[in-house]
């Protein structure tokens, strides 16, 4: 039996279940910081909190794309959630148990899933949003809903990128479009389709209320996903953008064939980026050594699921990167957010050389190899400093 097997019984096995062993409450400060069943034995967490579930009575998910409908698949079990598409052909399929075969064919969702293609109707009511669309519609949507939301509601974002004219990060667009209410995101090296068929993960979730943050932790929380918060917002978003750049250039790498030891270089190098922005512009760098930096690079950089990845190694093959971002059937945030770290970073006064190299290729159209090179012959320096 696999890891994963494993833990989905465990988690599905029924209260009482266990030989001997009581079901306690633990402290609210435990392990992750949520209330949840433990095993007074090995103070193993058990299942999900229904607890802090009971905080939040109706969740609206926002984008069904692949991250979305699993997030959104996740807590349907645990409280009610509505599935926004903007495609009401896929909101159909999703509302008759068909599932998400544009995103995720083969995949099974929880049957007690709703989905509209009627964004009113997806977000009256409900006391939690989570924003999944790509950066680029962030705020219309946000701004389609706005007449539709309750007074206060927080809006948390799970896409990972900036807003191209503004250079604002999603919860810095959420304020302006949604005031006066909690605003977070949900980060971390979270492969969906992975973390749908229940293998383990940890994911991270910040927010400007530390009320809104523990909610959800405890609405994601099981056996097989391990759920943090972090009040750093700054960090969380700067991580999940820029590791989607990294990416595009680690795929590269792959596709020039420049081996194992020049990735990892690469990888590593791609976190001093990212960490030098990060704390430039208010991030803690403990957030960008953590799941939301390091950890979400890392996943990106080297799965095969990586869409950034991919693309990367399709243009170091020497593939036009127009052709192959056209052939892809979900955005790349990675493409359009090279150019906002290198503006970032030139407002900032700090260096972001690969940043600099994916959009030199990117926009401006120079070759790979090319780029290669200058990375490569970049004055030496001391590690550190």
């Amino acid at each position: 039996m696999t890891v994963s097997a494993i833990l989905r019984a465990r988690s599905a096995r029924p209260v009482g279940s266990s030989t001997g062993a009581r079901r306690a409450l633990a402290p609210s400060n435990a392990l992750t910081g949520m209330r949840t069943a433990t095993d007074p034995v090995t103070g193993r967490i058990v299942g999900r909190s229904r607890r802090v579930a009971a905080m939040a009575e109706r969740v609206a998910v926002l984008g069904a794309g692949s991250w979305g409908t699993t997030v959104a698949s996740l807590l349907a079990p645990v409280v009610p959630t509505v599935l926004w598409a903007r495609d009401p052909d896929l909101a159909a399929d999703l509302s008759s148990g068909r599932g998400n075969s544009r995103y995720l064919p083969g995949l099974d969702l929880a049957s007690s899933l709703e989905a509209t293609a009627d964004l009113g109707v997806a977000v009256t009511g409900a006391d939690m949003i989570l924003v999944a669309v790509p950066t680029h519609g962030f705020r219309l949507v946000l701004a389609d809903a706005c007449a539709h939301l309750t007074a206060g509601v927080p809006v948390l974002s799970l896409a990972k990128g900036f807003e191209q004219e503004s250079r604002l990060r999603m919860t810095q667009v959420a304020v302006e479009v949604l005031p006066d209410r909690p605003v977070g995101v949900l980060t971390g090296p979270n492969l969906a389709k992975e973390i749908l068929v229940g293998k383990s993960a940890a994911m991270v979730v910040a927010s400007t209320d530390t009320t809104t943050a523990e909610r959800l932790q405890g609405l994601l929380a099981s056996d097989s996903l391990r759920v943090y918060t972090n009040d750093d917002l700054v960090g969380c978003e700067i991580g999940g953008a820029v590791k989607n750049v990294i990416a595009l250039a680690a795929g590269m790498a792959e596709g020039l064939d420049a081996g194992d030891n020049a990735r990892a270089t690469l990888i590593n190098r791609g976190l001093a980026e990212m960490t030098r922005l990060g704390e430039a512009l208010g991030g803690d760098p403990r957030t960008l050594a953590g799941l939301t930096g390091m950890g979400d690079l890392l996943a990106t950089c080297i799965s095969p699921q990586s869409r950034n990845r991919w693309v990367g190694e399709q243009v170091g093959r020497g593939l036009d990167p127009f052709e192959v971002l056209a052939g892809m059937n979900q955005v790349v945030e990675g493409v359009p957010a090279a150019g906002a770290v290198c503006s970032l970073a030139a407002s900032a006064g700090v260096e972001v050389p690969i940043a600099t190299g994916v959009r030199e290729i990117f926009e401006r159209g120079r070759e790979p190899l090319e780029v290669w090179a200058d990375l490569m012959a970049r004055r030496a320096r001391p590690e550190v400093g």
